[in-house]
């Protein structure tokens, strides 16, 4: 799953990239903080850095989580024997990403899901050709290094791109790019900007993915955290000089506070803020979108399917079961396929019984491989839109977003209220590795005010 992939032609040859601070003061405990207490509220990996890089550096620190787990968005789902990724999957590029050090630490196992071992299907069942699944595949990519230059800030991609190349809007195989490398990377297409929608970097190297849990590093980072689950966050007063924080019917209190819940939560005010944050960050908050993903993993006594790595399908549909990864690959004793719905039609599935996606979900496959395909006798679903814990997968960049709003839900409120999370990273929003920096972020400003 090559995660803005289109960037490695515009990125290509670039030596470095910016990496942040991802492990200065890990274990640096020379200076001593234990006068000053913090409270992280949400337990994902956001909120797990900043809690460890703080604890170690002697600050009174305590994580409050709305959930039962740590982890957030880094949600594994065991219940199969294998661990389903709810959410994060991948390692986006290895080299010099600070995750892929993190997962050797935590002992995470990855595999390396090579973007080239693919087979394509047309609607109808009909095998196309590796040649011009290529040949169309670097067009498409020619089209997103250069569609920036006709967009405007208020247009959408998809008007742009319609306008522009009319050709495409209805081609099978286009529809299939724009969704599983353009929408599920970024955010619905006709919210998505026609200036910014190719903006974030990426760190160089192969896509690998978790094989035995992407919750394994938020396990690793909680530990000897003080970590207190199940206690949902209703208010955050930081009138006086210490910040009151309401959950579960107590207030704790603290002399920082950083908030790290995803992007959607802050959208849906279900935290309530005395004072009201300041107009540039509720502006910002309204301004970046947030997108929709849903992963469905289906398994199989005997596997019927082509032995690559990713079996793609262009239906009419856009956004709809398109993509499957092979789960053999990296699981050789489970035979399971993991498909994926994006923007309005992820929404969808969250109101449908699971007996009504297996259904669409094999129309698809039974077009591959014929009608005598037997269902899957497993099932897994996420529902990304309806947690009340996220309220969507993760940021990009709408229609009316400026870069500018990325630094502003980043920025400090008094000195003493802090925000981390995916969506305050500007060069990496919409990432685990993203998040996990602006933690280490949130944490070296409140070191540094000491």
């Amino acid at each position: 799953m090559q995660r803005r992939t289109f960037l490695k032609h515009s990125l290509q040859g670039a030596s470095a990239l910016l990496i942040g601070p991802a492990l200065l003061h890990a274990c640096d405990k020379n200076e001593q903080f234990s006068d000053k207490s913090v409270l992280v509220i949400g337990a994902g990996i956001a909120g797990l850095a900043a809690a460890r890089q703080l604890q170690n550096r002697g600050f009174k620190v305590t994580v409050l989580e709305a959930q039962d787990r740590v982890g957030g968005r880094l949600r594994s789902n065991r219940s199969l024997g294998i661990a389903f990724d709810e959410g994060a999957s991948w390692i986006h590029g290895v080299q010099g990403n600070p995750i892929a050090t993190l997962a050797e630490q935590a002992g995470m196992t990855t595999f390396h899901t090579d973007d080239e071992s693919i087979k394509s299907w047309d609607l109808g069942g009909g095998l196309r050709a590796d040649s011009l699944y290529a040949d169309q595949e670097e067009a498409f990519y020619d089209v997103l290094d250069t569609l920036m230059n006709s967009g405007n800030a208020g247009q959408s991609f998809e008007t742009v791109f319609n306008n522009k190349y009319p050709q495409y809007a209805n081609d099978r195989l286009w529809k299939f790019f724009l969704s599983t490398y353009l929408t599920f990377d970024t955010g619905d297409l006709n919210k998505l900007s026609s200036l910014l929608y190719n903006e974030g970097e990426e760190y160089g190297g192969v896509e690998k993915i978790a094989t035995n849990g992407y919750d394994t590093i938020a396990n690793y980072l909680a530990k000897d955290l003080q970590v207190q689950l199940n206690q949902r966050v209703t208010k955050i007063d930081y009138t006086a000089g210490k910040v009151r924080v309401s959950h579960n019917g107590t207030t704790s209190e603290a002399d920082y506070v950083i908030v790290t819940v995803p992007l959607g939560v802050l959208k849906n005010n279900t935290i309530a803020f005395t004072p009201s944050l300041p107009a540039n960050k509720l502006n910002a908050i309204d301004k970046v979108g947030m997108s929709c993903v849903n992963k469905f993993l289906l398994r199989w006594d005997t596997a019927f399917w082509d032995d690559v790595q990713y079996l793609s399908y262009t239906p009419e549909a856009r956004d709809k079961f398109n993509y499957f990864v092979n789960v053999r690959k990296f699981h050789p004793s489970v035979n399971a396929l993991m498909t994926f719905a994006y923007a309005d039609y992820a929404r969808q599935t969250e109101t449908m019984l699971d007996a009504e996606i297996i259904y669409e979900v094999m129309k698809h496959l039974r077009d591959i491989y014929g009608s005598s395909i037997p269902d899957p006798v497993d099932f897994l679903r996420t529902r990304w839109n309806s947690n009340e814990n996220s309220f969507g997968a993760y940021s990009y960049t709408a229609v009316g977003t400026e870069m500018r709003h990325f630094d502003d839900l980043a920025a400090a409120v008094q000195d003493k209220l802090f925000f981390a999370g995916e969506h305050t990273e500007i060069d990496y929003f919409s990432t685990a590795h993203g998040a996990y920096l602006s933690g280490l972020r949130e944490a070296e400003k409140i070191i540094e005010l000491q």
